[in-house]
């Protein structure tokens, strides 16, 4: 089977030959081809790390922003090894301090890494002061704030991308080809989960709460959807011909924290006095316009090995996928009635980003995922868009947050999903 081209395929195939030639990152409609200037809001070690990401696609950084000076200090000084001692502009006088950074005229685009409480705000100003946003997930933790997210993006024209950098995995984009090609078939139902042990996350060396720490004492639901969500979002045409309607979720007791806090902490630590209101596991089923249904589940309290944190499976009237075995059946293709191993396709329908790139991708973590979803971000500020994973995916993706902590509020009630393409998402190109 041929993958079909057209628009979109080109600009991927386009993106690959700038991967392999080292990717030119010029600015879409200047007038002499000069780096991305790109600054960074946050930079602890996630930030940090993004910061070498760009770095390595060959941006300019003029300036950084972390109210923390060692981890701002510690940037810097990234920067300057990369580009032969030139220094950037450090911020960091107070929360806010990010806002005088985005005054300055030396910035096309702009990276926020900082807490998950903070993405929405910090990239709303961004925009609003004309630069382009590459945004940590998730997007928005509120409904308010991703409406307001949304017109910020419509308003300003500026390009919005969601770093989810699980939509680039291999394997994950390997089916997104075998969907576009037709192998699937209809789609119905799809499987996924972010699970694993994340409980030491949620504490400071010295046993304070971190921000991980502060949701899981003060908010409960899924609070971290768009890992598990994204990849399956993609493949099921999530605003781009079927959207997400509805949702109704449950969630366990929440036992775990105080078991693990009990046992990490002696008995007059402040950490035993905290009151968690996580639960251990929440399941939240999500209908679509078209009657498919997905299944998405958040579990980091609970007892487990550590291998991954994703799995996903999809099921279409043709073929059956499950991450968790690397495993594929596919009607009229697969011998026998039994899994093959998925890699068994990989010739050909793998990915022309990863044919060309994974040799650039490697050690650039996420399993070369965060390579890709950078230069993603890159090329549609190059080429003036579109944004790979926009700010209508961000919004309806991270909905999920608000929308399945009420459900269960209000005892497991189904929630309304908005519509944050007001209507587009039927013809919406996937």
């Amino acid at each position: 089977m041929k993958n079909r081209i057209d628009r979109r395929d080109l600009l991927r195939l386009a993106a690959t030959a700038g991967l392999a030639a080292g990717l030119s990152a010029t600015v879409h409609g200047q007038e002499k081809e000069k780096p991305i200037r790109v600054g960074v809001i946050g930079v602890g070690s996630r930030g940090t790390h993004l910061l070498r990401v760009a770095l390595g696609a060959g941006v300019d950084v003029p300036a950084l922003c972390d109210m923390n000076e060692a981890h701002l200090n510690r940037a810097i000084g990234v920067v300057e090894k990369a580009r032969d001692g030139q220094k950037p502009a450090g911020y960091a006088k107070g929360p806010y301090d990010y806002r005088r950074m985005l005054k300055r005229d030396d910035l096309d685009a702009v990276i926020v890494a900082t807490p998950m409480n903070l993405h929405a705000e910090m990239s709303i100003d961004t925009l609003r002061a004309g630069k382009h946003v590459l945004s940590e997930v998730a997007a928005a933790t509120t409904l308010d704030e991703c409406w307001r997210l949304v017109r910020a993006a419509e308003e300003t024209g500026k390009i919005y991308m969601l770093s989810e950098n699980c939509c680039y995995w291999r394997h994950v984009m390997q089916i997104m080809n075998m969907v576009r090609s037709g192998v699937f078939g209809q789609l119905t139902f799809a499987e996924c989960g972010y699970v694993h042990d994340g409980r030491n996350l949620a504490f400071q060396a010295d046993g304070t709460l971190n921000w991980r720490g502060e949701m899981a004492r003060d908010y409960f639901g899924n609070r971290y959807p768009t890992h598990s969500l994204g990849p399956v979002a993609k493949w099921m045409g999530i605003n781009r011909g079927d959207r997400m309607v509805s949702l109704v979720a449950m969630s366990t007791r929440g036992a775990a924290m105080p078991y693990y806090v009990n046992k990490r902490f002696p008995e007059d630590h402040p950490a035993r006095k905290i009151k968690f209101k996580c639960a251990d596991s929440t399941t939240v089923l999500i209908r679509t316009a078209k009657d498919a249904m997905i299944d998405l589940r958040y579990d980091t309290k609970s007892a487990r090995p550590h291998p991954t944190t994703c799995y996903y499976s999809l099921q279409g009237l043709k073929a059956s996928y499950d991450s968790r075995i690397a495993g594929i059946w596919i009607e009229g293709r697969t011998q026998g009635n039994r899994w093959e191993p998925a890699e068994k396709h990989l010739a050909e329908f793998d990915d022309p980003l990863w044919t060309e790139g994974q040799e650039k991708a490697k050690g650039t973590g996420h399993g070369g995922a965060d390579f890709f979803c950078v230069r993603a971000f890159l090329d549609a500020v190059c080429s003036g868009g579109p944004s790979p994973i926009d700010v209508y995916d961000a919004a309806a993706w991270s909905s999920i947050i608000p929308l399945s902590a009420k459900s269960i509020t209000e005892g497991n009630m189904p929630q309304k999903i908005p519509d944050f393409t007001k209507g587009k998402w039927e013809e919406r190109k996937v």
